[in-house]
């Protein structure tokens, strides 16, 4: 009788690497056996230097899908203020603070990485959304867009922005401010920037009226081929919704029951009725 050949199980704690046809590569000890010439250094060095690559491009992606959410949380604190040119409220003000703190020690662990020209070989999506956040709350507080060098200051670490991260953060802020908009229209009756006292105030309409027309006329910056022109047609329809939601207010506003609300999904600005409203 032949005798019977039992396979050896592997390790669990060795993977099987294979290559793109499912073939089984060999680890690093085989490469010891494998023949050596005056090329093969050069190649081992090309190697190590894409493993470092991949390792870091990961480790950055995951610090960016963090501080994106972390930016989100704030401008979702933002959108529960209600009143403009004021500064924020002591509750949310705290919190703002607390989610900058846990930005500030995220891209530290990453400041190495992406450091002279790996700022521009890795992308960061995450400051787009940090630049919206901060913005927002700097409009809330001040009625004024924030500048290029404000942003960077307001950047807790020494990573530059780049012109495409505050340009298409600013883009994004049109959104909160239709949102802000929106709502406190809704809750107060006039647009935010209106008030007893100055009724002939600027008003977030004004104010996102001029941005547009800015970002209109501004040369397209970085970013994937399109991004510019899609984020350019999101705003001008953001700008167009809340010219309507003003004109629904000031002509025929004195026909609105109080919580009147114009209904923002309809393309042609139908009007709706929002009852159920709740101030923070």
């Amino acid at each position: 009788m032949s005798e019977v050949l039992v396979p050896q199980p592997r390790s669990r704690n060795m993977g099987v690497k294979r290559d793109h046809q499912g073939r089984e590569k060999m680890d690093g000890r085989a490469d010891k056996d494998m023949p050596r010439n005056a090329y093969t250094s050069m190649f081992e060095s090309f190697r190590a230097e894409l493993d470092e690559h991949h390792d870091r491009r990961m480790k950055i992606g995951k610090v960016s899908r963090d501080v994106t959410a972390l930016s989100k949380k704030i401008i979702f604190s933002l959108q529960r203020v209600r009143k403009l040119n004021q500064p924020l409220p002591p509750r949310i003000q705290s919190d703002i603070d607390d989610r900058l703190k846990e930005i500030a020690e995220l891209l530290a662990t990453i400041e190495g990485d992406v450091a002279g020209m790996n700022r521009y070989r890795y992308p960061l999506i995450c400051l787009e959304e940090f630049v919206e956040a901060i913005s927002f709350s700097h409009y809330l507080q001040h009625q004024k867009i924030i500048t290029f060098a404000e942003a960077q200051a307001a950047l807790p670490v020494n990573i530059p922005l780049t012109p495409s991260d505050y340009v298409f953060g600013i883009f994004d802020l049109t959104g909160e401010m239709m949102r802000f908009a929106t709502a406190v229209t809704a809750l107060s009756g006039s647009m935010p920037g209106l008030d007893a006292k100055n009724s002939e105030g600027r008003t977030i309409l004004n104010d996102m009226q001029e941005v547009s027309s800015v970002l209109q006329i501004c040369p397209p910056l970085g970013g994937k081929p399109g991004t510019y022109s899609k984020k350019l047609g999101i705003m001008i329809e953001q700008v167009l919704k809340v010219e309507r939601l003003g004109y629904g207010i000031t002509v025929r506003g004195n026909e609105r029951p109080k919580g009147w609300m114009p209904d923002m999904n309809e393309p042609g600005g139908g009007e709706g009725y929002q009852e159920d409203i709740v101030m923070d």
